[in-house]
């Protein structure tokens, strides 16, 4: 919990400086991608986490980190800070909360459709423009696949969930079937 809004403050923080200069988008952006670059580059992300290296190793792989993944100065100095303060771990949390700041100061939500099978791009689409026309608004997409379904699909809206699945429209005949007078 307190890890979650220390990630909201600095992410607000970041935020603010990113609408005052219009650049909220790309910030996120670079966000997303140091959080990528982290995962792939261990020792990067070891030196920035091991409270054993001393602020200089870490800013020595913030910069490198910065000029691998041509960051802006902003977005540098926000890594520095992280870094400073010993939050680097805390980054891919930050990241979502200003993931989710940029979607609604955009009008977006991120939406999670899930299928028994792979959805062609045309039934990605449709799906996109329905879930659009019922929020309201914007919607990232993001297909996934799981078998365990048998068919239909399960979207995730935010925080609503509409399942159309095959093996929960199962579950429900089996259970009015045993609460069914014989």
């Amino acid at each position: 919990m307190i890890a979650a809004s220390v990630a909201r403050r600095y992410a607000r923080a970041l935020f603010s400086l990113g609408l005052e200069e219009g650049r909220h988008e790309q910030y996120g952006d670079e966000l997303e991608s140091v959080v990528q670059g982290l995962s792939q580059a261990r020792e990067a992300a070891w030196v920035l986490t091991n409270p054993g290296y001393t602020q200089e190793h870490r800013r020595a792989a913030v910069d490198a980190l910065a000029a691998a993944l041509r960051l802006s100065p902003l977005v540098v100095n926000f890594l520095r800070l992280l870094a400073d303060r010993r939050r680097i771990a805390d980054l891919p949390a930050v990241a979502r909360a200003y993931r989710e700041l940029v979607d609604l100061q955009v009008g977006r939500v991120r939406a999670t459709v899930t299928s028994a099978h792979p959805l062609s791009d045309g039934e990605v689409g449709r799906l996109r423009e329905a879930l659009a026309a019922m929020t309201g608004r914007n919607i990232v997409l993001d297909a996934r696949t799981d078998p365990a379904l048998i068919g239909g699909v399960v979207a995730q809206v935010g925080t609503t969930q509409f399942d159309g699945s095959l093996r929960t429209q199962l579950e429900h005949l089996r259970e009015e079937l045993k609460r069914a007078p014989i």
